[in-house]
C-alpha cells in the first residue's frame, strides 16, 4: 500500500513527482502517480487534455482507474509522453480524465486513493498552484485548480507540496517563499533524481528538469524558452502545506468548490469549462503546463477547437499609408507558417489562421518545426530532441 501521488499540472510534472515520490517515501517501491494527459502543443497539436478515448492500450489499476502501460498509445493527430514516461519511470502512471466534470473527476481520484492507502499527495513543479489570479507571469492556472477541488471533494486526507519555488517561470520566487513561511522543506538526495533520470534525458519538461538540475547543486542563472530564471539555495526545495491552505490561495478552485460546472459530454477545451461558470476569465489566453506553455482559453460551447489551418498565408495588410502593420510581439514556439510572412518561415502555433482581412502579426521567433529544444541545466547547451520519440 502507498500514497496516491498527484501531479498538479499534468505534462512533465509527473516526473519532479517522481522525485517527490522516493523524498518522501522511505520504500522504493513504484510510486502509484495520476496525471492528466495535457501536453505542451510540440506533443499534443490538439486542445486540451485527453481521455480515456484518445490512447488504446490503456490497463486498469488502482480503484478501475485506467493506467499508461508501454504499449499504451495516442490515437492521431494526439500525441502524449506518456507511454514513453511508463516506460522510463519507476512508476505506475494512471489517467485523470476531467472531460466528465469536477465532481467525476474526484470519484476517480477517490477511488485510487482508497484502493492505495487512503492518502493523497498533490505535488506541484514551480508553485503555480498558489496563484493569487494577478501575478504577470501567470499562464497555466486551469489543471492546478482542478485538481485542488476534485481532492477536496473526495474528503480524503490530503497535503499539497511545491517543488523548485519559481522554476515554471509562472510566479517568481520572492512571491512564493513569502506564501510557503513557516513550512520546512524537504530535501530530496541524488538518489531520488537518479530514479527519474533516464525520462530526464529525452523529456521536453523544464521545471522538473531544473528541480532537478538543483537537487544536484547547479546554482546560477538559466534561460529557458521563454524565461530567465535562477537556480537558488531555496530551489531544491520541498515545501508541505495543508489542503485547506493551498486553495485558500487560489481564488480558481474556490470558484469551483463554489459553482462546480455541470458534467459535459464533449471533451472541454480546458477542464474548468467556461470562464462564466468559474467566476474567473484569464487575462491572456493560452495552453495550461510549465514553462513555455500557455493554458488554452476555453470557449463558451465546450467544444473541441480545430486544428490550426496549413493554407498558404494570405499577403500582409497594408495600412491606409500603404506601410506594412506593425507587428505585435509574438512570444510562442514556432510551428507552420505565420499570417504576414514568407511561406518557408516557421511561425507560432498560436498565432491566428490566415484569414481575409489584415494579416496576423509575424512571428518574432524562427525555429525548425521538426524539434523540440529546451535547457536542461546551467551550463548545458540547448538540445534538440525529435518529435517521433514522443509518440
Amino acid at each position: 500500500m502507498s500514497d496516491l501521488y498527484v501531479a498538479a499540472g499534468g505534462g512533465g510534472d509527473p516526473l519532479g513527482t517522481l522525485i517527490a515520490a522516493r523524498t518522501l517515501t522511505a520504500a522504493p517501491e513504484a510510486a502509484l502517480i495520476a496525471t492528466y494527459a495535457w501536453e505542451r502543443p510540440e506533443v499534443d497539436p490538439t486542445h486540451g487534455p485527453l481521455g480515456e478515448e484518445h490512447f488504446t492500450g490503456l490497463v486498469r489499476d488502482a480503484g478501475g482507474a485506467p493506467a499508461f502501460s508501454p504499449a499504451t498509445r495516442a490515437r492521431r493527430p494526439a500525441g502524449s509522453t506518456l507511454p514513453a514516461l511508463a516506460r522510463d519511470l519507476p512508476a505506475r502512471l494512471l489517467l485523470l480524465d476531467p472531460s466528465r466534470g469536477l465532481q467525476a473527476l474526484a470519484g476517480q481520484i477517490g477511488a485510487a486513493a482508497a484502493a492505495s492507502g487512503g492518502r493523497i499527495r498533490i505535488v506541484d513543479i514551480g508553485g503555480d498552484i498558489l496563484t493569487h489570479g494577478d501575478e504577470p507571469g501567470l499562464c497555466s492556472p486551469f489543471g492546478d485548480a482542478l485538481t485542488l477541488a476534485a481532492c477536496h471533494l473526495t474528503g480524503l486526507p490530503t497535503t499539497v507540496h511545491v517543488a523548485g519555488p519559481g522554476l515554471d517561470g509562472e510566479i517568481d520566487e520572492r512571491s512564493l517563499l513569502g506564501r510557503l513561511a513557516g513550512r520546512h522543506p524537504h530535501i530530496p538526495g541524488p538518489a531520488a533524481v537518479s530514479a527519474a533520470g533516464r525520462a530526464l534525458a529525452w523529456h521536453p519538461s523544464e521545471a522538473s528538469a531544473l528541480w532537478a538540475a538543483a537537487v544536484l547543486g547547479a546554482r546560477g542563472s538559466v534561460r529557458t524558452v521563454n524565461h530567465a530564471l535562477e537556480l537558488t539555495e531555496a530551489s531544491p526545495g520541498l515545501y508541505p502545506l495543508p489542503l485547506a491552505e493551498a486553495i485558500g490561495h487560489n481564488p480558481v478552485a474556490r470558484a469551483l468548490l463554489e459553482r462546480p460546472p455541470p458534467p459535459s459530454r464533449r471533451r472541454p477545451t480546458s477542464p474548468t469549462g467556461s470562464p462564466a461558470s468559474t467566476g474567473w476569465r484569464p487575462s491572456t489566453p493560452g495552453r495550461p503546463g510549465r514553462t513555455g506553455r500557455r493554458a488554452q482559453s476555453p470557449s463558451s460551447t465546450g467544444t473541441r477547437p480545430s486544428r490550426p489551418s496549413t493554407r498558404p498565408p494570405t499577403a500582409p495588410a497594408t495600412s491606409p499609408s500603404g506601410s506594412p502593420p506593425a507587428p505585435s510581439a509574438c512570444t510562442g514556439r514556432t510551428s507552420r507558417t505565420c499570417a504576414g510572412s514568407s511561406a518557408a518561415t516557421p511561425r507560432c502555433s498560436r498565432c491566428p489562421e490566415p484569414r481575409p482581412g489584415p494579416a496576423a502579426p509575424p512571428c518574432g521567433r524562427a525555429r525548425p518545426p521538426d524539434v523540440i529544444r529546451r535547457t536542461y541545466a546551467p551550463g548545458h547547451s540547448v538540445r534538440s530532441i525529435p518529435n517521433s520519440t514522443l509518440s
